[in-house]
């Protein structure tokens, strides 16, 4: 979990410093040099090497083992205390710990008669902010267990007629926070336009309008002022906000503007883009269209740089970029293609446990990739091992979460045709707090005619 490089004190050693760790470190190694030795009822395809796999150590080594504690407790020590030891934390220990531990509990909360949750991340410790089809934005306080709305923000044209257009209103597909945490940027009243609030009080500050002809199906923050939107009608925006927009406001009546994009340009051969993800290392944007091409753009010149065809284009709906940038993550209908950033070829086809359930969300925490499905599954992808989470207390079987029923209203013809499936929701939306010790999931069911939701916290 933690590591710090401890300096004596008093004496020459530290007291983390005796011969017994190294007896107990060998007696550990000879133990997983016996597991490993073990034919595997299937060959590995990727298999890792370790300095430990060394048949010596050179004292050299031995002394910064010695040297080096494990104890969380002397890294909170040293990193209150200010001195300068060289330490290192674990971001996705807590995670891979309960998962593997099968510590998780489902929370079912009640949405009443919302329909599909499309989206989600977390507020604060202890709020999380999601939206739906039914174009609700709302807010679930985990300790009251309370849901509360938030006003839509309405357009120009919305703000000026009695009547939205008919269809205008299609859900919100997206939301984001910025990386300072002072915006949220979101869906607005029209499917077409984004609405910018507040946080953390979430009054409004504007809604950004005439970009899309079609729905919005995803925003991304480049940093804290600058914002990109995809849309169906395979447009791409730029958005600036201004200095203060995150200042509190001077004016008691909540009130807001409305705003234009910087750029909008085509994205070249995508039909309907469906998903964003800015590799912040890299300084590059990635656009996910549903014909099963991959885009990258050049945030510095808002230019398509190039696009790549993916080897599946069915159901190709989420995307996620791991922190380092080195991965971009796909889900598609059978299985989940992870991409190496710097050519975007398939190093990865991760197959579902469950054929042709559908990869409905997907999200990088530390090495582990979790991965959302249509069936009421998530499953957890070890990225060290190249393989599927295992559990630490059956190693027969990996890591899964099953999801509960939700609230669904049965379509009669889909019931006929379905009477003897098993009704699951999808998962559309899944997020980590910040400790990465519980995760919110959402949806609702598959098919477009079934009215729906779910949602669940795991902690």
């Amino acid at each position: 979990m933690a590591s710090t490089v401890r300096r004596p004190v008093y004496g020459r050693k530290p007291p983390c410093s005796y011969r017994g760790r190294l007896d107990e470190r060998l007696v550990k190694m000879c133990a997983l040099k016996l597991e490993k030795s073990r034919k595997p009822e299937k060959p590995e395809d990727f298999v890792c090497y370790e300095d430990s796999d060394e048949e010596e150590e050179s004292p050299a080594v031995q002394k910064q083992i010695l040297n080096t504690s494990y104890n969380f407790v002397d890294y909170i020590r040293s990193r209150e205390s200010g001195l300068g030891e060289l330490k290192r934390f674990n971001a996705d220990y807590g995670s891979r710990h309960i998962l593997t531990h099968d510590m998780f509990r489902e929370h079912p909360i009640a949405l009443n008669n919302m329909n599909k949750v499309f989206c989600s991340q977390w507020l604060s410790d202890r709020q999380v902010v999601f939206g739906t089809k039914c174009n609700k934005l709302m807010v679930y306080d985990v300790v009251t267990e309370k849901i509360d709305q938030i006003p839509s923000l309405h357009g120009l044209r919305e703000a000026n007629h009695q009547g939205m257009m008919e269809g205008s209103a299609n859900g919100i597909h997206a939301l984001q926070i910025n990386p300072s945490r002072t915006l949220l940027a979101t869906g607005a009243k029209n499917s077409n336009e984004i609405a910018f609030y507040r946080l953390p009080t979430l009054d409004p500050v504007c809604v950004g309008q005439g970009a899309h002809r079609d729905w919005v199906f995803d925003v991304c923050w480049l940093d804290d002022r600058f914002l990109a939107s995809g849309s169906r009608d395979t447009r791409l925006a730029l958005w600036r906000l201004a200095d203060d927009d995150d200042c509190p406001p001077t004016d008691p009546m909540p009130s807001y503007r409305h705003i234009t994009p910087l750029d909008i340009k085509e994205c070249k051969y995508a039909q309907k883009v469906r998903a964003l993800a800015f590799n912040n290392p890299k300084k590059e944007l990635a656009a996910l269209s549903l014909n099963g091409y991959i885009h990258i753009w050049d945030i510095m010149h808002f230019k398509q740089k190039l696009s790549r065809k993916l080897p599946s284009c069915q159901e190709n709906v989420c995307m996620a970029v791991q922190s380092t940038g080195s991965l971009y993550a796909v889900g598609c209908r059978s299985y989940t293609l992870l991409l190496d950033s710097r050519s975007l070829q398939a190093v990865k086809k991760i197959s579902s446990r469950y054929s042709g359930c559908g990869i409905r969300s997907a999200s990088f925490q530390g090495n582990i990739l979790t991965i959302g499905t249509g069936v009421g599954m998530i499953m957890f992808y070890d990225l060290r091992a190249g393989k599927y989470l295992e559990s630490s207390i059956n190693s027969s079987r990996t890591v899964i979460l099953k999801s509960s029923r939700g609230y669904v209203i049965p379509d009669e013809e889909f019931m006929d045709g379905y009477h003897q499936v098993k009704y699951t929701p999808a998962i559309y939306t899944h997020c980590y707090d910040y400790s990465g010790t519980r995760l919110f999931s959402a949806g609702g069911p598959l098919p477009a005619n079934l009215y729906g939701n779910y949602a669940g916290l795991w902690q």
